[in-house]
């Protein structure tokens, strides 16, 4: 646990000046409390705050890779608070803030918020690297909907919205409609079902899937909703916190991923486990980076 002080609420991990300074940090991250579509239980909105203020209670050093991640300098940006109207203004006005948070080569990792904003960073890092690109998915959904609930801007939607140029592998996949299984056929989409995980060579599969430079989106969904229930639109089965660090720890080590964002934690009141494991999980991820960067 840091040595913080209670003055900012939103430094992740609680870091002071030194190590979460903007002119000090490699890796940046970009709060978006952004919610207009959700579909079943509100509250992802509220996710990025519960995940900063859990941040506050994990452990700095990291036992696994023997090393303390925070010292590579983690700068926590303002909350992007979006003021245009409807999904599609707003997703624009995002298109700016993440540019600037992306500026100096920072690592940004989004933290969300619903699922919608991943189209934002997905196109931003299509366009510099010319659609050579992968999206490495962890998610319950294929959320490869054309439309859903009267609209194509749904976090049901946003992987519909890429695939022309980003394709998507999929991890922890349990909950597809008709439309989307013949979809993933005609495109060859690789995706790893929620029972296959664990099963003989799913890591492999995942990795040959994937082109060198790849955009990472997990949507906490993927957990089974024992370990987290707070989440947008929970699904039975789902993966355990060592498979998704088995696959995230190979994939920085043998993939160069550009950036990533964290989605969809609808925070309960009183139960704050899945909010501390989602604060983990962010500084896994920065862990595993930094790792593979050294």
């Amino acid at each position: 646990m840091s040595d913080f002080s209670w003055e900012d609420p939103y430094a992740f991990l609680g870091l002071g000046e030194e190590f979460a300074s903007l002119e000090r940090a490699q890796v940046a991250l970009l709060p978006v409390p952004f919610e207009a579509t959700t579909s079943y239980i509100e509250g992802t909105r509220r996710g990025p705050e519960a995940i900063l203020q859990a941040s506050r209670h994990v452990e700095l050093y990291d036992h696994e890779l023997d090393s303390e991640p925070f010292r590579v300098g983690i700068h926590t940006c303002p909350m992007v608070e979006l003021t245009a109207g409807g999904p599609e203004a707003a997703l624009a006005e995002l298109r700016e803030r993440y540019a600037e948070a992306c500026a100096g080569g920072r690592f940004v990792i989004m933290l969300g918020g619903e699922h919608t904003i991943t189209q934002v960073p997905a196109l931003y890092w299509a366009d510099r690297l010319n659609d050579k690109l992968g999206i490495l998915q962890f998610d319950a959904h294929a959320d490869l909907r054309d439309s859903f609930h009267g609209t194509s801007w749904s976090h049901a939607c946003v992987m519909r919205r890429v695939v022309d140029r980003v394709k998507p592998t999929g991890v922890g996949i349990r909950a597809i409609d008709i439309e989307e299984k013949r979809l993933i056929e005609e495109l060859g989409l690789t995706m790893v079902y929620g029972e296959e995980l664990g099963g003989p060579g799913w890591e492999e599969r995942v990795l040959a899937a994937l082109p060198e430079d790849v955009y990472l989106s997990f949507d906490v969904d993927f957990f089974d909703p024992a370990l987290v229930p707070a989440t947008g639109t929970p699904e039975p089965g789902g993966g355990t916190w060592d498979q998704a660090m088995t696959l995230l720890r190979r994939v920085f080590a043998e993939k160069n991923v550009v950036a990533a964002d964290v989605v969809e934690l609808a925070p309960l009141p009183g139960i704050v486990a899945p909010d501390f494991l989602v604060a983990k999980l962010v500084y896994k991820m920065i862990g595993y980076w930094e790792a593979g960067n050294r």
